[in-house]
């Protein structure tokens, strides 16, 4: 009899166990898989932020662009002499600073020496617009209309007969001395070398590689700017899959064609701690006044899409599913501890009978407790680990635009000014769902916490029995 009565105990025991267990495990796994996506949104996020700025720090500081002054057009202006011959060509750049006001070089080290940043470097962020043709009388003015770098502008000329092709291009000036911070930093060098710190004022350019494949320049060609000719040293791929920069140039040389000596558009700032961003933003801000400070969090902002609405869901509504759950599975799993020490008021009636103190009944039912958290929490890993798995596998598809100004340069061009005409960019890119150790380890506490909740509740009920329980039990 003792036989059938103890084996009806035992598998009530464990079908109870593996409630509980399922129960946290689903909550666990649902926790896993939110914090997977959320991360795979994070990537994806900065992925699209390296594509749509050319982000490859921290954060930025630009000077906002002056508004325009009533008289002034604005468009880059083109004075030729009129030719009869009409096989004789003539070739203009015009040269210009963008992605806003220019700033003081010595600003960098100002910069450089705020509480909080590990270093800063400047960078000169320039448009060149190259008109190519020829007149065939008159005389006349070829306006061009201002287009994004690498684009070709709609050109405008008046009077005369006229043939022109009007191109323009983007131009980085990079510091030679510090390329792993700046606009160079989020490209490869995937043919040819990239500058030496000797070349600080070198005619010599790297070509980003969609500009190359344009242009056919390859490494030893050479190709002229404002009558300055440049010897491609360097054939640069970005990371992510598109890049808003065509050539980069030593800052020097850059300076010189931008007839902007001693002057920057951008500052690139790197911090010490990524925890401390919005302190270093502020920092900045207050000592030196009249700049714009963009961080990585200022752009998210403006990226809309499937991935924005995505992001939103995981960081939102998944985050506070995760917590309903897992507050449904702690309870049930505490309700079902409670009860099952219910239905065994015989057995801790009688340990206490035979001397058990409240403690150690209340030890053994937690212990038994904190085992059950610790197989939910293994079954919850496995399940979270799966669903992570087969969002990777799957990698499903999603979509980031906004609309920028065309003519920025980076981040610090794309927010700091720039023209005015808007172009919309999209990336797509595929969402993954990394899963990593410290999710692993908040998924193991949250187990174990699980565990002692329950535990908590049953060793309560099970310390408040009394040896007289276990013989009302019996009789």
């Amino acid at each position: 009899m003792f036989g059938i009565y103890l084996k009806r105990e035992l598998s009530r025991r464990k079908k109870a166990a593996l409630v509980i267990a399922m129960g946290l495990a689903l909550g666990i796994a649902l926790v896993i898989t939110v914090n997977s996506v959320t991360a795979g949104m994070q990537q994806a996020q900065d992925k699209v932020l390296k594509s749509l700025y050319g982000l490859g720090t921290d954060m930025t500081v630009t000077k906002a662009m002056a508004a325009p002054s009533s008289n002034s057009s604005g468009r880059p202006k083109f004075n030729f002499d009129a030719k009869s011959d009409d096989s004789t060509s003539q070739s203009s750049d015009r040269v210009m600073p963008q992605g806003g006001q220019s700033l003081k070089s010595s600003l960098v080290d100002d910069v450089a020496s705020q509480k909080g940043v590990a270093d800063a470097v400047g960078a000169l962020s320039l448009n060149v617009t190259k008109v190519d043709g020829s007149f065939t009388q008159g005389k006349a003015e070829a306006t061009q209309q201002g287009g994004r770098g690498g684009g070709t502008g709609q050109p405008r000329v008046q009077g005369g007969g006229a043939s022109f092709d009007v191109n323009s291009y983007s131009v980085a000036g990079v510091d030679v001395t510090q390329q792993d911070l700046g606009p160079l930093s989020t490209s490869k060098i995937t043919s040819g070398k990239t500058f030496t710190a000797a070349q600080t004022n070198s005619k010599v350019a790297v070509v980003a590689k969609s500009y190359a494949k344009e242009k056919k320049y390859e490494v030893g060609d050479t190709f002229k700017i404002s009558g300055t000719k440049y010897e491609v040293i360097g054939i640069a791929t970005p990371d992510s899959s598109e890049t808003t920069t065509d050539v980069y140039l030593p800052l020097k040389q850059a300076q010189t064609l931008g007839d902007s000596k001693d002057k920057v558009t951008t500052i690139y700032v790197k911090a010490t701690d990524s925890q401390q961003i919005s302190a270093v933003k502020s920092a900045i801000q207050k000592n030196i006044s009249g700049t714009t400070v963009t961080t990585s969090a200022d752009l998210a902002d403006t990226v809309s899409g499937s991935l924005s609405t995505a992001s939103d869901l995981a960081t939102s509504v998944g985050k506070w599913l995760s917590i309903a759950v897992l507050v449904a599975a702690f309870l049930v799993a505490a309700l079902l501890t409670s009860s099952a020490v219910s239905r065994r008021v015989r057995e801790f009636g009688t340990l206490k009978a035979l001397g058990w103190p409240s403690r150690r009944v209340t030890r053994q039912v937690v212990g038994e407790s904190i085992v059950n958290g610790l197989l939910g929490g293994a079954l919850g890993i496995a399940l979270g680990l799966g669903a992570a798995y087969t969002v990777t596998a799957i990698s499903p598809k999603l979509t980031a635009e906004l609309a920028s100004n065309a003519g920025g340069g980076g981040m610090g061009g794309r927010m700091g000014g720039g023209a005015a005409q808007q172009a919309k960019n999209t990336v797509e890119i595929a969402l993954t769902a990394p899963v990593s150790v410290t999710t692993i380890a908040l998924a193991a506490g949250l187990a174990i916490a699980g565990g002692l909740i329950a535990g908590a509740m049953g060793g309560w009920r099970a310390s408040r029995m009394r040896p007289a329980d276990a013989l009302r039990s019996v009789s």
